[in-house]
């Protein structure tokens, strides 16, 4: 039959996705940070969620997944990009220039890992401190019992 297809292995499931956004608002609403866009990648970088909060500004969005691209296609976080690189504006340049301007490196970006310490997705974040941003996407991807990946030891 033609519309019978083999289905492909889904590494993050939609339903634990909504939850580790749910556990970062949570904690965002906690500690009163303005309105959140966050943004969940998949290893193959394909959107599984995206959540933009009531009154959050318009750019918000696709900074959170210039974040999370950042982070998964350079296989550390964001922020470490930024600091490892601050030196070399040209590269981070040449970077964004090559993702399409899907690149931020600021912190707010963060793997995921499973218990083998394989990236299977990346966490974006964006609308408080770079900071902040980066706790919330810790605190989600830690409620769903995953590893948030910054750098390698």
């Amino acid at each position: 039959m033609a519309g019978q297809v083999f289905a492909a292995k889904v590494e993050l499931p939609r339903q634990q996705v909504r939850e580790l956004i749910d556990a970062g608002l949570a904690l965002a609403r906690e500690w009163a940070l303005p309105p959140l866009s966050i943004v969940v990648l998949d290893a193959g970088g394909h959107v599984v969620v995206a959540e933009r909060e009531d009154g959050c500004s318009p750019l918000r969005a696709p900074v959170a997944m210039g974040k999370a691209n950042a982070a998964l296609g350079m296989g550390i976080s964001s922020g470490t990009i930024g600091e490892r690189n601050a030196q070399r504006p040209a590269f981070l340049s040449s970077v964004a220039a090559a993702a399409e301007g899907r690149f931020v490196p600021v912190a707010g970006g963060v793997l995921i890992l499973d218990s083998d310490d394989r990236v299977i997705g990346a966490v974006g974040v964006s609308g408080a401190s770079s900071d902040e941003d980066q706790q919330i996407a810790i605190r989600g991807i830690e409620s769903r019992q995953w590893k948030p990946g910054l750098a390698p030891d």
